[in-house]
């Protein structure tokens, strides 16, 4: 999907609220996603071009600091101080661990893909002295 040249001046929205609720960044109320992590083409609503989206593993990362860990911590402590059967661990341990680290997944991501598009963030560039070009960072 091509981004729609529109003279309209967008507001600038919270990357916080659009990407939580999985909106899109310029206008709010198109779709983000396309399925449950897979980001759509562009915006259905305004036309915005989602191909500056490039959240990578972010999500991930904030999953394993802030959910993982706390979960993987509660069956331990389960483990150590209860020492229940196995078939407890199934009931508990895994749902909880399930929950916790597969339902931020896509509002992270949806924040991580607004906060691109808020904050105009993109590949690093490097200048050269003089010439002022500008060209792509060596690998």
């Amino acid at each position: 999907m091509t981004e729609v040249t529109d003279e309209r001046e967008w507001p600038r929205l919270d990357p916080v609220r659009t990407g939580l609720r999985g909106r899109c960044p310029r206008c709010g109320q198109g779709r983000l996603f396309d399925g449950f992590l897979t980001l759509r083409e562009g915006c259905d609503v305004c036309g915005l071009s989602y191909a500056f989206a490039d959240p990578a593993d972010g999500p991930a990362f904030f999953v394993i600091c802030f959910a993982c860990v706390p979960a993987v911590a509660f069956a331990l402590l389960l483990e150590i101080f209860v020492e229940p059967p196995f078939w407890v661990h199934l009931l508990t341990s895994l749902p909880f661990l399930l929950v916790t680290c597969i339902l931020p997944l896509r509002p992270l991501k949806g924040w991580l893909t607004c906060s691109q598009y808020f904050f105009k963030a993109r590949e690093g560039r490097i200048v050269r002295p003089g010439d002022g070009s500008v060209s792509p960072p060596s690998p």
